[in-house]
């Protein structure tokens, strides 16, 4: 008797339906994680003419792929892989490649409506114009910026095993990287906590938004942030990988 093995394509197609299916039954926690950065954006309109609109939609896309990245994908991953929804998926003829790549095109589906969302309530609620190239560079720059916390919270996962421990974590960090992040850049904390802020994950994510809304004002130091996100995602990724057990035994 001969057996029919799926191409990759036919499984990715599969895995993919499968996985946006989840993500509208969760339509609720879906929004909230899109709400985050949204009702900063609103509630920030008076600094606009203060901090300058680029500042604001660059800080507001950058809180909304920390939720994204750590509330969002790394939650996803640690309570699917406790009910064993990774155990039966490699029993079947699906790669580990293909189940990790599903679950990546959804989430950075989420950043593209996050920031396209952003742009449009920045526009027409807060008054903020920026070009069209502006806006192009920041949707490219914004998916950049994911990898960089979707690989945060994939080592998360990766190195604690228990869902309820993932959530805990996952908060924790986000609130860090949030309240120390945005007073650090706006000097409250003093000049140490602000340098090592600027070079942080959520500092160098920044620069680059706020460089790529405004292409004008690109240098070196934003050069350097670029560089310095893709090393945290790749530092990210590598740990990651190396850590994480499909199941939780």
């Amino acid at each position: 008797m001969e057996t029919s093995v799926p191409k990759n394509m036919t499984v990715m197609a599969a895995l993919l339906r499968a996985d946006f299916t989840t993500l509208w039954r969760n339509r609720r926690s879906f929004g909230l994680v899109l709400l985050v950065s949204l009702v900063i954006l609103v509630s920030w309109k008076g600094l606009v003419d203060k901090l300058g609109g680029v500042f604001v939609l660059s800080s507001c896309i950058t809180i909304g792929l920390t939720s994204i990245g750590l509330m969002g994908y790394s939650n996803s991953i640690a309570r699917d892989r406790d009910r064993g929804v990774f155990q039966r998926l490699r029993v079947g003829p699906v790669s580990a490649w293909t189940i990790m790549m599903s679950r990546l095109i959804v989430q950075i589906g989420m950043i593209v409506l996050m920031t396209v969302l952003v742009f449009v309530v920045g526009y027409f609620v807060d008054h903020i114009y920026i070009s069209p190239v502006g806006y192009i560079a920041g949707l490219l720059m914004a998916m950049l910026g994911g990898f960089v916390y979707l690989g945060m919270g994939q080592a998360i996962v990766g190195l604690i095993k228990n869902p309820d421990t993932v959530n805990s974590t996952t908060r924790l960090v986000y609130f860090i990287f949030i309240m120390i992040g945005m007073f650090g850049e706006f000097g409250v904390l003093g000049k140490k906590i602000g340098l090592l802020v600027i070079w942080s994950p959520y500092g160098v994510v920044r620069k680059v938004l706020a460089a790529s809304l405004d292409p004008a004002s690109w240098n070196m130091d934003t050069t350097w942030a670029l560089l310095a996100a893709a090393g945290y995602t790749i530092l990210f990724v590598v740990l990651g990988v190396k850590w994480f057990k499909w199941e939780n035994k």
